[in-house]
This record gives structure tokens, sequence and C-alpha cells, in this order.
């Protein structure tokens, strides 16, 4: 995980139980946290409504390989097919890939790492033992072997979404699982034990809403690393079929020798859409890191008061922290 988060500072919330507003639960609000949440917003907004404003990515026409211009705003294909509708289906294809693994990887995650350590016993143990097996299991090779497995025809978008999801659940839910550990043994977990509570009240109304900002760190990661995942398997011809990506846009430029002909409009826009996104789920990611380890925010003063700061330049840059 990119996380830098510990045991003890993710369970360090945890410390009226369930029964934390929601509030306290989300990010307060920073630089970096807006200005991901902008860059994401905009590229999710154009993935949705993007396809609705343009015309058939399919239509070939005589125009192959036209710079960009008032026709076509960025270029054509080699087929003479528009790079700008391909863009809004392909940010929609990606989006819908990354949401996809982000929601099963998490629900994965969670099953095995959260029900197996709050049960304990042989479950626990079976739960672990597996995840470690999943976990030491080479990532790439095991999705390139499983598309590679795959019929061509019958690669869509959400096989391709099941196979990285695969791949991706293990390391999120060792994490889980030791965070659990330590939540079980809270007093207000065995006094919801001790008052007859069943399992999976236990469980949805103590355990997971102190595991919220764990979780919805791992989902972001879970879904750049879909996005990141699924443009590597299209680039080696693995991608969905007969769907646009990014990912399989820059395959065709690739296949088509886009950069040998100089037609930097196809293969420069994709990589950029995968780059902006990548790094606004970073900068979400990095503000929910702060929400789940405090150390960070007191790292970051330290930081400024090593620079020589004033008390003044510090009291201003620490007003811009979360609270």
């Amino acid at each position: 995980m990119t996380s830098t988060l510990s045991v003890t500072d993710a369970a360090a919330p945890a410390t009226t139980g369930g029964t934390r507003s929601f509030a306290r639960l989300l990010p307060s609000s920073s630089p970096k946290l807006i200005v991901g949440l902008i860059i994401a917003g905009v590229v999710i907004v154009w993935g949705i409504v993007g396809p609705l404003l343009v015309g058939d990515p399919h239509a070939i026409s005589t125009n192959a390989f036209a710079p960009p211009g008032p026709e076509h705003w960025l270029g054509t294909t080699q087929v003479g097919q528009d790079v700008w509708a391909q863009i809004a289906y392909g940010t929609r294809g990606s989006l819908v890939i990354g949401f996809v693994v982000g929601l099963l990887a998490t629900v994965l995650s969670a099953f095995f790492g959260v029900l197996g350590a709050y049960i304990g016993g042989v479950i626990d143990e079976g739960f672990a033992l597996f995840t470690n097996v999943v976990l030491v299991i080479p990532g790439l090779p095991l999705v390139i072997v499983i598309g590679n497995y795959v019929p061509q025809n019958q690669r869509g978008l959400f096989l391709i979404a099941v196979v990285l999801a695969i791949t991706s659940w293990a390391g999120s839910a060792r994490v889980l699982r030791s965070v659990t550990l330590s939540l079980r043994n809270r007093d207000y977990v065995a006094a919801s034990k001790v008052s007859g509570e069943k399992t999976w009240r236990v469980l949805a109304v103590e355990i997971l809403p102190n595991l919220i900002p764990v979780m919805a760190s791992q989902f972001v990661f879970a879904i750049i690393f879909a996005i990141l995942g699924e443009a590597g398997l299209s680039f080696l011809g693995l991608g969905a079929n007969n769907s646009f990506t990014l990912g399989t846009i820059l395959f065709q430029a690739y296949n088509d020798l886009a950069l040998t002909q100089g037609a930097w409009w196809w293969f420069v826009p994709p990589g950029l859409v995968i780059a902006l996104f990548g790094c606004a789920l970073s900068l979400i990611n990095f503000s929910i890191d702060e929400i789940i380890n405090p150390k960070l925010r007191n790292q970051t003063r330290a930081s400024r008061k090593a620079w020589g700061l004033t008390a003044d330049q510090i009291q201003r840059l620490e007003k811009e922290d979360i609270k």
C-alpha cells in the first residue's frame, strides 16, 4: 500500500466506538485535497457526460492523421477516427474498470481481513493463509496469464475488472486484519458482546465505522492500480475487446506507429488523462493518510520548524493543514 500507516495509528481514532459522528470520519479541507477533488471531478464528469457530446468514435473517414483543428479538436487516427471522441469513450471505460475494481477489491479485503480477524480461530488462520498465498503470487504475470487465457472475443470491461480485482485485494486484507485484531479487544466491543449483540451488528456498528478511513484509502489506491493495470494489459494486447479505454487507445496508437508519424495528439492526451487522474487520486489518498495517521501532520510541522520559519509563518502554514 502507499499509505504510511501503522496498526496503532489506524486504530487510534476508535476511542468512542461506533458513536462517533460521521463528520469526524471525513477529511477536512486542505490544498491537496481540494486540488485532487477538482481534477478527479473534472475527469469523472467528462467520462460521464463526454460520450453524450461527441460523435461515433468508430466512424472512419479519409482524413487520416489530421492534426488538431476546428473539425477534429484532437486530430484523427490512421483511419480517420476522431481522437476527441475516443478519449471521451476511453475515459468512461477506464473509470468503469477503476471503480469496479476498487469496489470488488475493497469487498474482498474486508471479507478476508475484517471478518476473519473478528471471528478468529481456524477461520482467521485459514483466511490469513489464503491471503498470504495470494499476496506472494506475482501480480503482473498472473494478470497476463489470466488475460491471455480468456478468448479475445470474451474480454469485456467487467471481465478485465474482475481479473484485476483478483490480484489487488490481498495487501489491503492484511492491513484490515491487523487493524481489526486491535479493535476487537477494545472495551466497547467487549461490552457489545457481553450485552448479547449479534456478530453482524458488532461488526457493522462497532468495528466498520472505525475502519472507514483505512478502507477509503485502500479504495482510492485500488482505483489507481486498476487504471494503470488496465493500461498495461491493453498495451500488451490483452485489454478489453471492442471497448474503448485509455489503455486501448495507447495500444492502437503504438500499433499504428503514431510516434514515428509524429501524431502526438493520438498518444499524449490519453497518457495525460491517466497521469492527471492518478495524481488527483494520490492527492486525495495523501489527505486520507493524514486522517488515519496524525503523525504525518506532526512531521510536517517539525520540518517547517527545521526550515527556520518564524512563528507567524508556521501559523499561516498550519492553517492550511487538516485540523
